[in-house]
């Protein structure tokens, strides 16, 4: 599978991060430690891009690669062992976030950090929600 992003694609030993964030939406982002994250589940030297999708862009996202024809609050593309993309429709994680009891910046940490674990391998389980609780509680987003 080809990188979705990964025409803008930059040599690792040209750029200061491996976790290159983009805001594709008109809308500001809470303040999160992304990279922080993303360094202490999957590594510092695994590859991340970090893509904020319109809903429009999530529903097409979804529907070619899930079949599904509405949009996604979180899309993830484990490419390789050190390489993935994740795609984040905030207009969806807002909408979802009350259904679980949660703010949208904390929705928004924890679809994140689920993100993660799967490019990490993680499976649906009890095991991927206590380590999800872990990084949620060392980084402080509880």
């Amino acid at each position: 599978m080809q990188p979705i992003n990964g025409k803008n694609r930059v040599p690792m030993k040209q750029r200061e991060s491996t976790c290159l964030i983009k805001n594709t939406t008109k809308g500001k982002l809470p303040s999160l430690p992304f990279e922080r994250i993303k360094k202490d589940i999957v590594g510092a030297s695994y590859e991340l891009s970090l893509v904020f999708v319109t809903a429009s862009r999530g529903r097409t996202l979804n529907k070619t690669y899930r079949r599904k024809d509405a949009p996604a609050n979180i899309l993830t593309f484990p490419l390789d062992d050190s390489l993935g993309e994740i795609f984040i429709t905030p207009s969806e994680a807002k909408k979802d976030a009350p259904k679980f009891g949660r703010t949208y910046k904390e929705f928004l940490a924890d679809l994140f950090i689920h993100g993660l674990f799967h490019l990490k391998g993680d499976a649906h389980g009890s095991r991927m929600k206590r380590h999800e609780a872990s990084v949620r509680r060392k980084f402080n987003l509880e």
